[in-house]
């Protein structure tokens, strides 16, 4: 069996979904169920006998050990965050919270367990921690991209606090030998994305007629990775990866923010066109949010070179397949739109309209 924090999340959902149909593995998805934990995600899993559910906080010391105890997993990957910039600056406690107080239970967890386990068992266990790119700061425009050796410089209460939680998962490797693996993403898109981000935010709003909110000038750069891709390159990292190590997953594919949004209205335009005018008419620019980062990108070369990966898919093939998933998937659209979530895109958008 496997751990899997996190896993009614957005990444955490496709990773385990991508896993159970190419093993035949058992899957614990460890989940506190926050706004963003949807466990309709895996809908498709119920009576799946692979596939087991438990709601828990990730720094609940007496049930995560007994889950260790009961269960015996081979690994544990630690999906489970709050991930969202605008939030940890609304709400800085619930991130340190999650982010580094869950992260370092968990590890004490696992060594704990991992302590007292035979030999062999003891040399097959890992403790595989995703983390972001955003760790490493904010690039300039002439800038090489985030390597695994780039220092450090959070810039928001978010990658500051998984700043916190990959030198914790560092240290229990260098302090007590944990074999550790770390990743390091760019952003991630795809199905089951909530849609509080940019692509599927842009998406929903779109075909509801409602401003496409654009922070800014819409000229910061991210280099956007196909979810499906991220979970691919995590299964190499688990099976292949050396303890101890960081390895940056990337798609190759910059892009600023307003490009983006243009790419989804043309292919809206193309697959769901409107009465009249183009989905363009309605981006709508706000303010832009405080200490945001201009650019990110990551080198994921060194995952090539040692494990042979690299993404599958284009930009373009890959926001493709997400523009008709969510055109596909009305029913999880409605599922996931609850009071709670319209009320924050008013908190956050409701306010910042310049035009």
């Amino acid at each position: 069996m496997i751990f899997v924090t996190g896993g009614a999340g957005f990444i955490g959902s496709n990773f385990i979904l991508d896993y159970l149909s190419r093993n035949d593995e058992h899957v614990l998805n460890i989940d506190k169920l926050t706004y963003a934990g949807n466990p309709y995600n895996l809908s498709s899993l119920d009576g799946n006998p692979q596939y087991h559910f438990v709601q828990a906080d990730i720094a609940d010391r007496v049930t995560i050990d007994a889950l260790f105890e009961q269960h015996q997993p081979r690994a544990i990957l630690h999906f489970a965050a709050e991930s969202h910039v605008d939030r940890s600056i609304h709400s800085p406690g619930e991130f340190i919270h999650t982010n580094v107080n869950g992260t370092f239970t968990l590890l004490e967890a696992a060594r704990t367990y991992w302590s007292a386990l035979p030999a062999g068992a003891k040399e097959d266990f890992r403790f595989l921690h995703v983390s972001t790119d955003e760790v490493y700061g904010t690039l300039g425009p002439d800038d090489a991209p985030f390597s695994e050796t780039t220092p450090y410089a959070p810039n928001s209460p978010y990658s500051a606090s998984k700043a916190a939680s990959d030198h914790l998962v560092r240290a229990y490797h260098h302090t007590y030998g944990l074999p550790t693996l770390t990743t390091n993403c760019s952003n991630n898109y795809g199905p089951y994305h909530f849609p509080e981000k940019l692509i599927p935010l842009v998406i929903l709003n779109a075909l509801d007629g409602k401003p496409l909110p654009i922070y800014g000038d819409g000229q910061q750069i991210r280099d956007w990775l196909f979810v499906g891709d991220h979970c691919n390159a995590i299964r190499e990292v688990l099976a292949r990866g050396v303890p101890g190590e960081t390895y940056n997953i990337g798609g190759w594919n910059e892009k600023a923010n307003l490009d983006v949004v243009h790419t989804l209205c043309e292919i809206l335009d193309e697959l769901k066109p409107k009465a009249t005018g183009s989905y363009r008419d309605q981006i709508t620019f706000v303010q832009d949010r405080p200490g945001h980062d201009r650019r990110y990108a990551i080198d994921a070369r060194k995952l090539e070179r040692e494990l042979d990966w690299k993404p599958a898919e284009t930009f373009e093939t890959g926001i493709a397949k997400t523009v008709r998933w969510y055109l596909d998937n009305p029913q999880w659209v409605d599922n996931v739109r609850s009071g709670g979530y319209l009320k924050w895109l008013e908190l956050q958008y409701g306010s910042k309209e310049k035009s």
